[in-house]
């Protein structure tokens, strides 16, 4: 285990030398690791570089490494030293360009940066890559530390494999740790790791969620970064408190059945000066040319995929989020932005690559090999990509010629279903196909559908609010829109605040607005995700088929003029079929006629009209007997009641 103190027994006198200066010779890193890192293929890099807690000839002490190649000297420097020029590292005598050396009686706790003479000569101070802590933002140091924890969840690792499979539901909650609640006696404080457990993982059982993806937690120096721009990547962030109480978050999770996903952003990094950037006074880990190296959407800076050394660096981190950390799943942001050199660029501001194509062919090269790592070295492990392009096999298996990923979220969808539940009913005719389009590329990626923070934020408005009408109408075309998201193949992602129906944009600054659950609509709302979630999870015909054709089958989808959509999912068993009917408009239809998959009796086992979900109550309460009547071009129908601006299921009365 990485940053373990202890007695290293394998170590001998003559590897340590020095014994009498500040800082001993002694090496982690054997030939072979320097192999692996320089061509890229180093996936466990944390496990020797960095800080670590060393005993050596029963003096205890720690152990740094550090990669910067290009520097003419390195110091660590801290309150052990008054932060002076005192303890140099050691410039190993191979092509590495890594530093390195044993400082005795630094122990854990002590915060440390590196003193760096750049190429340029001039000094920089920088925060360790590899660190496992780091100070409290706007602190900037790191911090000695280790990654030591029992952990209890060993049944789950166990039966990952089989929770994480394509053929099971996932339903994911996504959620900002920083403001997702907080303590209403001190609305400005974010809640610790350990007092979100408290109350986060009794109400995703509740609520019926099967995995939490939580927005990164990775250490970044800006909050209103939310994450997304990281300075330590292997460090929980110091703000929700130790890398143990974060540990303790997910095992929490895990002992209840919940899954957990990690967002990751290994596309980009900011340009402070304790962080990557210029690390060893040269463009280290983002490329020189700035038409590949910088990001002018998220004005930050792009690695440099195509040095072995950087890819080592993040195959690496992913790895280590899922060995040390036990993540079920990684979620990988922004991927189209890595895999193009002219993503949101004109032809002028692009780079190419070295056959003049727009294609990043060394990013590609890091996704395949963090996806076949992840896969061979821990079964079960999700990743997924936020992806927006027409990349072809995203979800391919690499030997395959795929970038590996297990899933890919469907982007696609999610702007045509928004699109097309934002326009009023009346109208909604004269754009029917747009949620019929998506069934015809459903299946050529295994895709999530989600409904994520970035769909409410920067004047996007609220889900209720994006839906039209009066209080009832909004709340009513939400449930639909829920209950066609649920009853699609793939699998789910529900931003939090999305299943209470918050009414305004999601702030970072401070808590879900849980007040409103004292109103029935909104409450409402909440027991209507809860029940969908419990329908998806029971129903084999929801989830059977997640990224199949074999589960989906429609029996209209031309119903133009009335705004109605009916189609079966489909279970390995006939008995689990289901029929969904879709009214979406406000009209209350009596005796529509349907078509049947089959002959057989059916009723209705679930209704987003319910009045327990705020509706108007209208139901189909007798059981459905087949009719010798022709209806969709099928041999026996039915006549249902088609609830206003509402979703039916259907399925077999035995």
């Amino acid at each position: 285990m990485m940053a373990k103190k202890k007695q290293d027994s394998s170590v001998k006198k003559e590897t340590v030398e020095n014994t009498d200066q500040p800082v001993w010779i002694y090496s982690l890193l054997t030939d072979f690791d320097i192999s692996l890192f320089v061509t890229g293929k180093h996936f466990r890099l944390y496990e020797k570089m960095g800080a670590h807690l060393l005993t050596l000839h029963k003096t205890n002490g720690t152990y740094f490494a550090v990669w910067a190649p290009n520097a003419q000297d390195v110091y660590v420097a801290g309150n052990f030293n008054e932060w002076g020029k005192t303890h140099r590292l050691y410039k190993r005598l191979d092509s590495s360009g890594i530093w390195e050396g044993f400082i005795p009686a630094l122990g854990k706790g002590e915060v440390y940066k590196y003193f760096i003479t750049g190429f340029d000569g001039v000094a920089y101070e920088k925060g360790d890559p590899f660190a496992t802590r780091w100070e409290h933002p706007p602190q900037t140091a790191s911090v000695i530390w280790d990654t030591d924890y029992s952990w209890k969840d060993k049944s789950w690792i166990k039966k990952r494999e089989k929770i994480n499979a394509d053929s099971e539901p996932m339903s994911v909650y996504e959620l900002h740790l920083g403001s997702w609640q907080r303590d209403p006696s001190e609305p400005d404080r974010i809640l610790t790791y350990k007092e979100i457990a408290n109350s986060l993982v009794p109400y995703v059982v509740e609520m019926g969620f099967t995995h939490v993806e939580l927005m990164p937690i990775m250490e970044y120096p800006y909050f209103p970064s939310w994450g997304y721009q990281i300075t330590g990547y292997f460090a929980a962030s110091s703000r929700h408190g130790t890398p143990q109480e974060l540990m303790y978050l997910v095992e929490q999770l895990h002992a209840s059945g919940i899954g957990v996903i990690l967002d990751w952003v290994p596309s980009h990094f900011p340009g402070d000066a304790h962080g990557l950037y210029h690390f060893d006074g040269t463009h280290l880990y983002e490329h020189a040319d700035m038409r590949k190296g910088f990001h002018p959407d998220w004005k930050s800076y792009i690695f440099n995929y195509d040095r072995p050394e950087v890819r080592s660096f993040l195959v690496s981190n992913a790895m280590y989020w899922v060995d040390q950390f036990h993540a079920d799943g990684l979620r990988v942001d922004a991927v189209a932005s890595m895999l193009y050199f002219d993503f949101s660029r004109t032809p002028e501001q692009s780079g190419t690559n070295e056959y003049g194509g727009s294609e990043n062919l060394g990013a590609i090269q890091f996704l395949q090999d963090m996806n076949e790592s992840i896969a061979v070295n821990f079964k079960g492990v999700q990743t997924i990509a936020e992806e927006s392009s027409t990349y072809p096999g995203v979800t391919r298996p690499v030997a395959e010629g795929g970038l590996g990923f297990g899933m890919k979220w469907m982007m696609g969808w999610m702007n045509d279903t928004l699109k097309y539940f934002k326009t009023d009913p009346i109208d909604r005719k004269f754009n029917h196909h747009q949620l019929t389009f998506s069934i015809t590329y459903a299946f050529t990626e295994k895709f999530m559908l989600p409904f994520s923070h970035d769909e409410v934020v920067h004047g996007k408005s609220s889900m209720i609010y994006k839906m039209p009408g009066d209080e009832w109408r909004k709340h009513a075309n939400l449930r639909l829109l829920y209950a066609y998201m649920f009853t699609q193949p793939g699998t789910k992602l529900l931003f939090m605040g999305n299943e209470i129906a918050q009414n305004g944009e999601w702030n970072f600054t401070k808590s879900l607005d849980w007040d409103l659950l004292q109103y029935p609509s909104h409450l409402g709302m909440q027991t209507f995700v809860k029940a969908l979630n419990h329908l998806y999870r029971s129903e084999p015909g929801l989830h059977d088929f997640n990224f199949s054709p074999e589960g989906f089958e429609w029996i209209s989808a031309d119903d133009v003029n009335h705004s109605i959509y009916i189609y079966t999912r489909k279970g390995h068993k006939a008995e689990d079929t289901l029929i969904v009917i879709l009214n979406m408009t406000p009209v209350y239809r009596e005796n529509y006629r349907i078509g049947l998959p089959f002959k057989a009796n059916w009723k209705e086992i679930f209704s987003s009209d319910a009045e327990e979900f705020f509706g108007s109550g209208k139901l189909n309460k007798d059981v459905f007997k087949p009719e010798q009547i022709p209806g969709n071009h099928r041999e026996y129908s039915i006549e249902v009641n088609l609830p206003p601006l509402g979703a039916i299921i259907l399925k077999q009365s035995k």
